[in-house]
């Protein structure tokens, strides 16, 4: 599939190496993250921290590069040989961290697990969901039978990391955070990983496409955003992710740093309560009493909430230019950017007058839901927000939370309203469609990450329709009509996207990349 994509500013041109250490035998690298890793289990939780780790551990049998575009990883070459048929051509010569063979059977074992894992908060069916039936030519072939044509299956199957069926068979998620079941064919080896803190790796001197330059690799949990910035000027940490926007300035002045940044993939976005028709928690009238019905089924509501919102003031002043006011969840140049869908202009006296049209001429309450240390300014940004809603008539507080706790409530209904982002690190439209717009379905495995539990059948028709269609054209054209179909009905609250950054001591060069991921990989002494 051809696809557009934006031109990704890497910050590599660096002057001589301050530390001569860098990438000399032996050399650790540290790494201080600002989003906390929930597991080492890579079927788990679909959650850029995650999922950025495992790509250390874990390969996929497509891989995508910086600027999302994909490229062979464990399948050598893939082609279609009917309407419905994919076959996969797998690697030779591919070992596992405990010296087994990569075979067919792993990726079938694989196929099947990554849909079911116990407990997930939001998982990988999405990805998997045209797979019908996999068929094992030999060791080094596989087949996936769809029930239709499904020309995104090359790029969908880029984001399910391949395990080892002999390691995690039968093995359940506290098997892999043990690093029992950790066995992967990456580039580094699970040493170990202390919830809350960090993941420890070692270089995997045997990996298919050559050894890193780096020894181990300490990825560090730093929540606090003055505390990220202060390890990587004491030199605790080499890189650091999620630069915090009051930081930016200095550290690009500093010339003991560098910064590298690109135009992101991430949404952030708002989220309604869609899973029922009477009460909500944490929503009542003006005097405390829970409202009988629930006031985001109204699109009038929905439509009052967007208007609320001056994302240019958002984008500007709580992120101080690190961000892009926007109307829908990819950013100008991707496949299925829809140019006729503008962010919603701010226009609080039409809100307030949709809100009486609703049945709400005083308002209402509501607590608006927030991490506070999963995205860059996320508890910052609900603050603005709720003061927004507050001059509009709904009374607006916020409670913000520890992302480890505010992903499993928010994946349990616990909330009304509240902040959260998607990354579309597919680079196309159908990724957001499927994952957290699609009507939730464990059995057809869409809307594994659709919190809120929106549903539209005319939505989920048309994305259906849209990913059975091969012509690229074609395809876009249908993708775009769902977009402006989904943002017409406030399906959620599109707020901003984010500008990507990292900094790194100097000597050290950092391949930016659109998917946010932090990876060791993408780190080089200069």
């Amino acid at each position: 599939m051809h696809r557009r994509h934006l031109p990704a500013t890497l910050a590599l041109a660096l002057t001589a190496l301050t530390s001569p250490a860098f990438g000399q035998a032996g050399t650790p690298l540290n790494i201080g993250i600002g989003g906390a890793v929930t597991s080492i289990d890579p079927h788990f939780y679909n959650a850029a921290p995650n999922n950025s780790l495992s790509m250390h551990i874990f390969d996929r049998l497509v891989e995508r590069d910086a600027t999302a575009q994909p490229y062979p990883g464990l399948a050598e070459s893939w082609r279609v040989i009917g309407e419905t048929i994919w076959e996969f051509r797998l690697r030779p010569g591919v070992k596992w961290h405990d010296g087994r063979d990569f075979t067919a059977e792993d990726v079938a074992f694989t196929i099947a697990r990554a849909p079911n894992v116990p407990g997930s908060p939001g998982g990988f069916g999405g990805f998997v969901r045209a797979i019908e039936k996999v068929e094992i030519v030999d060791p080094l072939t596989i087949r996936f039978h769809t029930a239709r044509p499904h020309p995104l299956l090359p790029t969908e199957l880029a984001s399910v990391a391949i395990i080892a069926k002999h390691a995690a068979e039968g093995a359940g998620t506290e098997d892999f955070n043990s690093g029992k079941a950790a066995i992967g064919t990456g580039p580094y080896r699970f040493v170990a990983y202390r919830p809350g803190d960090r993941t420890e790796l070692a270089r995997n001197d045997g990996y298919f496409r050559g050894a890193e330059p780096w020894s181990r690799v300490n990825y560090r949990f730093i929540g606090n955003d003055g505390a990220r910035t202060a390890a990587l000027l004491a030199g605790d940490v080499d890189l650091i992710d999620q630069v915090p926007s009051t930081d930016l300035a200095r550290l690009q002045r500093d010339p003991k740093i560098t910064v590298a940044e690109v135009q992101g993939l991430r949404l952030i976005y708002l989220v309604m309560d869609n899973s029922r028709r009477g009460e909500v928690p944490f929503v009542t009238d003006n005097d405390g009493k829970p409202l009988p019905r629930n006031p985001f089924d109204d699109l009038r509501v929905r439509r009052a909430l967007s208007l609320s919102v001056n994302r240019t003031g958002l984008a500007e002043r709580v992120m101080e230019g690190t961000a892009q006011p926007t109307g829908q969840w990819l950013p100008p140049g991707t496949f299925g950017y829809n140019p006729a869908v503008q962010p919603p202009a701010f226009d609080p006296e039409a809100a307030k007058k949709l809100l009486a049209e609703a049945g709400y001429p005083q308002g209402f309450r509501m607590t608006l839901h927030s991490p506070n240390d999963r995205y860059p300014n996320d508890s910052k940004t609900a603050q603005a927000l709720a003061q927004m809603f507050t001059r509009v008539g709904l009374r607006t507080e916020v409670e913000a939370v520890p992302w480890a706790s505010f992903s499993v409530r928010s994946n349990r209904q616990d909330y009304a309203i509240r902040l959260s982002g998607w990354g579309s690190v597919t680079g196309e439209a159908s990724y957001a469609l499927v994952n957290i717009l699609g009507t939730f379905d464990r059995e057809k495995r869409t809307g594994a990450s659709n919190s809120g539990r929106y549903s539209n059948p005319a939505l989920d028709a048309l994305t259906a329709r849209a990913a059975a269609t091969i012509d690229d054209k074609t395809r876009e054209a249908l993708l775009q009509e769902a977009t402006k179909l989904a943002m017409d009905d406030v399906a959620i609250i599109p707020l901003f996207q984010l500008v990507n950054t990292w900094a790194l001591r100097k000597g050290l060069g950092y391949a930016a990349r659109m998917d946010e991921r932090t990876v060791a990989m993408a780190a080089r002494p200069q």
